[in-house]
């Protein structure tokens, strides 16, 4: 069959879709409606793959419930291999990796970039843990960066636009670190880590015992350090809007500020990050969006200041 799908075909990979991100994620699932049709279409088939290769990875159920798992080689090679006869059109049988044959076909995505994020996985399939600052930019990119990258060819994005691209990558870096200071609780019980061994060894905090209270002090440093570097990431980001549409600009938009509000949060609470999880409510997000879309309107006239060379860069 073509890489390309019936009509009938992309209307129920987009309803699975939209099941999949109502499920997975409330904060993208509203940032989403944003969107014009066709491109809140594309966005909800790109995350289903998305939400399915970290189900599989991790066991969870659209994101929840994240456990050790004891067969990762076997769950990554099942991932390679959907992935990558989806990248062939071929049919693979699993909404999700037929969501991603449809997307790429209909953006000219590039194959390096849903290769990317499989790294990602295989980084966290190998136990590995990063020794330094820029292994932790490296990991993020991999499991989030690159979802920037290819959402923003979704929102139409030239796949070689580098400049926005850049820009785009950022705002998946700062939700990651965001996301990583959040679940810090949530990932050492499930074996894993995300905060550099040498950023571990400056406030003295043993890897195997993150959550030791007698850490929190330390812990709760190194969070904000995390959330200091999203918020550079989300500010980076943010220049990037103008060359969207109205509607591609707001959701962005709306999204940096729910996500944003998820690091200050963690920084704001201290020692006492993880005592419950971390998340926005509903009238916050109608809040944000409101903010969002007046954001916007205003973007032609943002001064567009040179991305930072400070902050850490994607691979070419």
């Amino acid at each position: 069959m073509s890489d390309t799908a019936a009509p009938t075909e992309r209307d129920a990979l987009v309803a699975a879709a939209r099941d999949s991100i109502a499920r997975g994620s409330k904060s993208f699932a509203a940032a989403s409606l944003l969107f014009d049709p066709e491109t809140r279409a594309r966005a909800w088939l790109l995350y289903a793959w998305c939400r399915r290769c970290d189900d599989i990875a991790d066991g969870q159920d659209h994101g929840h419930g994240m456990t050790r798992v004891a067969d990762a080689p076997a769950r990554l090679a099942e991932l390679t291999e959907k992935t990558e006869a989806a990248l062939a059109g071929r049919v693979v049988g699993d909404p999700a990796f037929d969501a991603l044959r449809v997307v790429v076909a209909e953006t000219g995505m590039p194959h390096r970039w849903p290769r990317d994020l499989i790294a990602g996985f295989a980084l966290d399939a190998q136990d590995w843990r990063p020794a330094t600052e820029d292994d932790l930019y490296r990991y993020c990119y991999h499991v989030a960066g690159v979802v920037g990258c290819m959402m923003a060819v979704t929102m139409g994005v030239a796949p070689d636009d580098d400049a926005v691209l850049d820009r785009a990558c950022d705002l998946g870096m700062a939700f990651q670190l965001a996301n990583i200071a959040r679940d810090i609780a949530e990932d050492a019980g499930a074996g894993r880590h995300y905060l550099p061994r040498e950023w571990l060894a400056y406030k003295s905090i043993a890897p195997d015992a993150i959550m030791a209270p007698s850490h929190r002090p330390g812990l709760s440093a190194l969070a904000r350090r995390l959330t200091d570097r999203a918020a550079a990431f989300e500010a980076s980001a943010r220049m990037g809007t103008p060359a969207l549409s109205y509607r591609s600009a707001w959701a962005v938009l709306s999204a940096a500020a729910i996500y944003g509000a998820i690091g200050r949060k963690v920084a704001k609470r201290g020692r006492h990050a993880w005592d419950t999880r971390v998340g926005t409510g509903k009238l916050e997000k109608l809040g944000f969006m409101a903010r969002a879309s007046l954001q916007a309107a205003r973007r032609d006239k943002m001064r567009i200041v040179p991305r930072d060379p400070t902050l850490w860069t994607r691979p070419r």
